[in-house]
């Protein structure tokens, strides 16, 4: 196996890795299992070995599974920076790396010290930061690569910071989505599209929350669409930024329709499915619009349209 079939295989191994503790973090989150290893790191109750309970397994499984893609994290970094001469590579592992020790920090803190739910929904949106430089990081090793070490696409300014906009926006609706499930709030909205039989229903409690993260989807498919049509204007169908753009409208709408399969889905056995589709569709969409962002960062400037 030559040095690019290794770099692309680790590079992968890392991406799908981070894909899968996202999912067990929210499955941790959603089963509640986050004290089943008590106040215990990186042992689980005083031991190597868990007691078999659902809860101390859901949570040891987790840390287990966060060590090895650390590992395996680890030898691509090395990897990268020993053959690969492509610096957007070594930007991006760096990045996978540091988010990564960041919310292995804030998980193993979170043990030992118990946080504030606003402090804890921030392990998930770094959780989401890891696996969004991993995914970036595969890419260099795939027929987009060509785009990620320079374009000449040229992009309007408005548009070029409509992207970067969007997707900082993008990160807080999830970051609030992250703290709705913290907060165990997800009740605070009976019915859909309707919170409580109400367009807009009363402010207090979880109720609140809830429905602040409902506006907030709302508005991030209102830009979604918006960034969509701009981008159209300026590309042709077969370009990368805007096959991005489209999906991402498509994963938005997926995103919010999933949302609504949680809300009715409460007080049944198909909540914690619901639960973690909401979870894996967030991935994807936040992954695409980093991608969107890259592409945008190396577009061209231009004071008018151009169909690229």
């Amino acid at each position: 196996m030559n040095q690019q079939k290794w770099l692309k295989y680790f590079s992968f191994a890392s991406m799908y890795g981070m894909f899968l503790i996202l999912v067990m973090g929210a499955l941790v989150t959603k089963t509640e299992s986050g004290r089943g290893c008590g106040d215990d790191w990186p042992l689980c109750n005083g031991k190597l070995v868990p007691a078999y309970t659902i809860e101390s397994i859901i949570e040891y499984s987790h840390r287990f599974v966060v060590g090895v893609v650390g590992i395996i994290l680890l030898i691509a970094t090395i990897l990268v920076f020993v053959w690969c001469r492509r610096k957007d590579a070594k930007v991006f592992v760096s990045g996978a790396m540091f988010f990564t020790i960041l919310q292995a920090v804030l998980g193993a803190l979170a043990v030992i010290w118990p946080q504030s739910s606003s402090v804890l929904a921030l392990h998930f949106g770094f959780s989401l930061m890891a696996f969004a430089f991993t995914l970036l990081l595969s890419l260099v090793f795939t027929r987009f690569g060509s785009m990620l070490s320079g374009s000449n696409v040229s992009l309007t300014p408005g548009l070029r910071w409509g992207i970067f906009l969007i997707t900082l926006y993008s990160y807080a609706v999830v970051y609030l989505g992250a703290f709705v499930r913290h907060t165990q709030a997800s009740g605070g909205c009976i019915g859909w599209p309707l919170c409580n039989g109400s367009i807009i229903p009363d402010m207090v409690g979880p109720t609140r929350i809830v429905f602040i993260h409902r506006l907030g989807a709302v508005l991030l498919f209102i830009l979604l669409l918006w960034l969509f049509l701009a981008i159209r204007s300026q590309m042709r169908a077969e370009h990368n930024m805007y096959q991005s753009a489209k999906w991402a409208l498509i994963l938005v709408v997926l995103q919010i329709f999933s949302g609504a399969f949680v809300t009715l889905s409460i007080g049944y056995d198909i909540f914690l499915i619901a639960s973690l589709l909401h979870a894996v569709l967030v991935a994807a969409l936040f992954g695409i619009l980093c991608y969107l962002c890259v592409l945008a960062f190396l577009a061209k400037k231009t004071g008018q349209a151009y169909k690229a």
